[in-house]
């Protein structure tokens, strides 16, 4: 059995690999990531309760994130392309449960968005370690740009597709789509020969002590974010979860610290590059929050359909796309650090020019299609500089897990801020909190809906200090100038 490093050697990547990463990779960027979007009109048709829907719209994130680093270093030692076309069919079963999910019945979309969550696991860092084997030099950074467009780019086109299927033939169809791309995928993957790590490497026991532990933390740390505030944070059930949570990641550390067979090889981390890489990875997709707090605000307080609110976001898929190519071309000639802190400031910039809700909204509208736009530019320059930064000094024998850490990070990026942002949009939804703070003399038009407005605004300003925490750590730890990739 052939390595990855020999199998690299005698098989050049092509446009039909390519094509298959993108839309493999779109199963979960643009499919699964409709929920954001469209959650309201599947529970209404559904006749789910809303806070179900809720649950199921951070299920996938978080699943995804749990156990991304797992099925990215299985890839190393089964198959990347097994575990690839292994999240293929979960995407298809997790697709088929949720357009196929009765009425009143939540287990459903519950289960579809969990085995969601399982086939990113599988696909994000399957894929993206692919990139790197099949592909070199500048080619390897342009299959990474496509890697970026299906990630980042389907992320922003998911609320304008996912609210124009919904308000035309029916959400359903979402689903439908999404299990032809998998259908076509496997044609796309077909006759690409397999990569995996020598097979001597490949026989150690997993590590599942860290698996364990690091689930039942992260599960309770989501857990205290989501219902802490309706609790209360001072709510015995909400100290225990934070309790279990300390003492699972203290546990985590000391098993990973002292196995040999560790599921994230700690080591990885001396490499400051890929730590500043990932961090940063880390907070630009906690940004995520914003986005769906806008949508919320504006439709919960402004009563915009779901497609009206995606309209608001077409400058972001637009400057995604366009802003992907440019950042490429920026690390071609610059290297990663300008171009990853030039977006990061963009999309801090985007994050800042939506948080001035005490606009009419009309005027709102214009403005956030603005922010939009300078938050997809601000992605779109971030995206490919960064996945290379993280990857450009691991060995090949290394860049399943290593993919994998990467994107644990953006997936539990996203599903921490995402709670946390919706924990802080709930939390302050007060009149009385926002008329105390001044808030409300500075409001203009309706002031019934003045508590979601304010709430929306303070949660807005905590993602612009997730982007300025990200710059810092670029600054901290990734260096200028071009690097060569190691081999």
């Amino acid at each position: 059995m052939k390595n990855g490093r020999e199998v690299k050697l005698n098989y050049q990547g092509d446009s039909k690999l390519l094509l298959g990463i993108l839309l493999s990779v779109w199963t979960f960027g643009l499919f699964a990531q409709t929920m954001l979007n469209t959650s309201t009109v599947i529970r209404l048709d559904l006749g789910v309760e809303a806070g179900m829907a809720n649950t199921a719209v951070s299920l996938t994130a978080l699943f995804s994130g749990l156990f991304i680093v797992v099925l990215g270093g299985l890839g190393d030692k089964l198959g990347r392309l097994r575990i690839l076309r292994i999240g293929l069919l979960l995407s298809a079963v997790g697709a088929l449960s949720i357009a196929l999910s009765p009425q009143e019945t939540p287990v459903f979309l519950v289960a579809g968005r969990i085995i969601q969550g399982l086939s990113a696991a599988c696909i994000l860092p399957n894929a993206m370690a692919l990139t790197k084997i099949y592909f070199a030099g500048e080619a390897r950074q342009r299959a990474l740009s496509v890697y970026s467009v299906g990630t980042w780019g389907g992320a922003a086109l998911s609320s304008l597709f996912g609210g124009f299927l919904a308000s035309t033939i029916g959400w359903q169809w979402i689903y439908w789509i999404n299990l032809a791309v998998v259908l076509f995928c496997f044609y796309l993957f077909s006759g690409v020969p397999e990569s995996k790590n020598d097979p001597g490497k490949t026989k150690e026991a997993y590590d599942i002590p860290g698996v364990i532990t690091f689930v039942i933390g992260m599960l309770a740390i989501n857990m205290v974010i989501t219902f802490g505030g309706a609790r209360g944070w001072v709510d015995p059930v909400t100290i225990g979860l934070a309790v279990v949570a300390v003492v699972m990641f203290v546990i985590f550390y000391r098993i990973e610290a002292a196995a040999d067979n560790a599921f994230i090889d700690l080591n990885l981390f001396t490499d400051k590059t890929f730590s500043g890489a990932t961090i940063s990875n880390f907070l630009l997709n906690a940004t995520a929050g914003s986005l769906t707090v806008a949508l919320s605000l504006v439709q919960v307080g402004a009563d915009l359909t779901p497609l009206e609110a995606g309209y608001l976001t077409i400058g972001y898929a637009v400057g995604i796309l366009i802003a992907i190519k440019a950042g490429e071309k920026i690390l071609q000639k610059k290297g990663a650090r300008l171009p990853m802190i030039l977006g990061s400031m963009f999309a801090g910039i985007g994050i800042f020019i939506n948080s001035f809700t005490n606009i009419m909204t009309s005027d709102y509208q214009v403005l956030a299609t603005i922010g939009f736009t300078f938050f997809g530019v601000g992605l779109g320059l971030y995206a490919t500089p960064s996945a290379d930064a993280a990857l450009i000094s691991i060995p090949v024998n290394k860049s399943g897990q290593a993919s994998g850490i990467y994107r644990m990070a953006a997936s539990l990026g996203a599903a921490m801020g995402i709670a946390i942002s919706s924990a802080i949009f709930t939390g302050l939804s007060n009149t009385e909190f926002a008329r105390e703070g001044g808030f409300y003399t500075e409001i203009v038009g309706r002031t019934d809906n003045i508590s979601l407005r304010y709430a929306a605004m303070i949660a807005m300003l905590f993602n612009v200090f997730l982007t300025l925490l990200s710059i810092i750590a670029i600054l901290a730890t990734v260096p200028s100038g071009k690097r060569k990739v190691q081999e």
